[in-house]
């Protein structure tokens, strides 16, 4: 009887684990199903949003010359000009300029590389992103052609007289005046008065006595941020040792926050790293020093690295955004990039606002006037909304800037990066002995985890640490005072190196 019984147990126990196979795989099947589903609705959905928006764009293209022509007897130049694709040096022609393109640039696909008005006075923009000027809509997008591009210049007269009408113009004052769809409030304009339109915003934490100050470190935030990034979250962190044996550089870069944000200006990396320069290592004499940089930022991070490689005690890098081009986008590179970064999908919602940000200049304008023009409305509804009881620091950091800085920023940094990292992560890999810290967010729905494991497979030495549960930003919003000790762990162990 009581084998019997033991039998009808095991029995009944592997008709019960059978069943929860079943069922178990039944919801997983389920679940593959509902994403493919959600995946299919995500792509038709897109299709239709971006396909309205190749339409809208053009249409606010003609509505912006007119109002600004009606406001201030001028039309801001864009780059919505069709882009002619022209078959050899000197397409540009006449007002426009001379093109001229060796041989290696036009392998490498469509791109600006010198622009003159004479063969006398020639004028580099190597660092002019050609997405800029290259958007295709998202029909023709969809139906190109896998493979290198052909090797030819895509710029039209119209854009080139644009470029070099930025480039090639002698210095202005300042302009006094913001253009009518930026903010003119006191924070974001205060730069336009005495000195300042030379110099970044730069929030300096010292220690009270100056001559205990060992170390200098320089934080670099990333797009569409400010230094506020930093100073209200890991800056009252830190250790008392550490705020008295270090002194702290929080800048808002060229275009952003409290600095200058000049309409002339290109926003290009080397304008940007310049400024830095100027501001920080120039201005407080800074002979060595740490960085820590958040995603655009590490772009200039690594550029800083590169330019001044005895003096970079550390390289702290978050979210950094390097996606390794495949050999057959080789000719693409910077399109590549583009479509990575801003892949033209409406979820999850964060890839939405980069895709209309990138691909779609002037949506981009009208979401400037109607976020960062009334950043203060903003705050103030946040504020009565959750009865202050919660910060409202990042309204400031996401919401402080112009269109020109976030469109020209986005595309000569970010987009351009694709020509770039490989060789800047090669030279920190082979020729600098610093230390490199790698952080990501494993639910980093802009930038994927894999672009810092791509960078830490580029850099062998670097010690690479992914953080569950965490995004773009949480990886330190929230997490604050683990994030500002594994700083000063990666600070002491620099030092010691030394």
């Amino acid at each position: 009887m009581h084998l019997a019984t033991c039998v009808w147990q095991e029995k009944k126990a592997a008709a019960m684990g059978a069943a929860a196979g079943e069922w178990a795989l039944s919801r997983a099947s389920v679940w593959a199903l509902l994403a493919a589903a959600g995946g299919a609705l995500n792509c038709a959905v897109s299709f239709v949003v971006f396909s309205f928006l190749d339409v809208l764009d053009p249409v606010l293209c003609v509505v912006y010359k007119v109002v600004d022509y009606a406001v201030e007897a001028e039309w801001k130049p864009c780059y919505c000009s069709a882009a002619a694709r022209e078959g050899g040096a000197g397409g540009g022609g006449g007002a426009a300029g001379t093109l001229f393109a060796p041989p290696r640039a036009a392998a490498a696909g469509p791109k600006v590389v010198r622009l003159s008005s004479s063969s006398a006075n020639k004028m580099q923009v190597e660092d002019v992103s050609d997405t800029l000027y290259v958007r295709a809509s998202l029909l023709s997008d969809a139906t190109r052609k896998p493979g290198p591009s052909a090797p030819a210049l895509t710029v039209s007269p119209a854009i080139a007289e644009l470029i070099r009408g930025k480039m090639d113009r002698a210095p202005r004052p300042p302009r006094q005046a913001p253009c009518w769809s930026d903010c003119d409030c006191k924070q974001c304009h205060s730069w336009s008065t005495g000195s300042r339109c030379s110099h970044l915003y730069v929030h300096v934490q010292s220690p009270a006595s100056t001559a205990t100050a060992t170390e200098a470190v320089v934080f670099i935030h990333g797009f569409i941020s400010s230094s506020v990034f930093w100073t209200e979250t890991v800056f009252p962190a830190f250790s008392p040792g550490a705020r008295s044996k270090y002194r702290m550089f929080a800048v808002d870069l060229l275009g952003f926050g409290r600095s200058p944000k000049p309409a002339e200006s290109l926003y290009t990396l080397r304008e940007h790293l310049e400024m830095i320069e100027r501001s920080v290592l120039q201005r407080y004499r800074l002979k060595s020093f740490h960085v820590v940089a958040h995603s655009l930022g590490s772009v200039l991070a690594l550029a800083l690295a590169v330019k001044y490689p005895d003096a970079v005690k550390s390289l702290t890098l978050l979210a950094p955004p390097y996606f390794p081009v495949p050999e057959e986008e080789a000719g693409s590179a910077t399109q590549y990039v583009m479509r990575r970064v801003a892949p033209r999908r409406v979820w999850p919602p964060i890839a939405f606002g980069a895709s209309m940000a990138c691909w779609y200049e002037h949506v981009s304008r009208t979401i400037c006037l109607t976020i960062c023009r009334h950043h203060r409305v903003w705050d103030r509804l946040f504020r009565i909304v959750t009865r202050n009881r919660m910060r409202t620091f990042l309204i400031e950091a996401f919401m402080c800037h112009t269109h020109n800085a976030a469109w020209h920023t986005l595309h000569n940094i970010m987009c351009l990066s694709a020509s770039k990292m490989g060789a800047y992560l090669d030279v920190v890999s082979n020729s600098l002995s610093c230390k490199v810290a790698l952080f990501h967010g494993r639910d980093d729905e802009l930038l994927p985890v894999d672009c810092t494991l791509a960078v830490g497979a580029r850099v062998p030495r670097a010690t690479v640490t992914v953080y569950d549960n965490k995004d773009h930003i949480t990886i330190v919003v929230g997490q604050e005072e683990l994030f500002a000790a594994q700083l000063e762990a990666i600070w002491t162990a620099a030092h010691h190196q030394d």
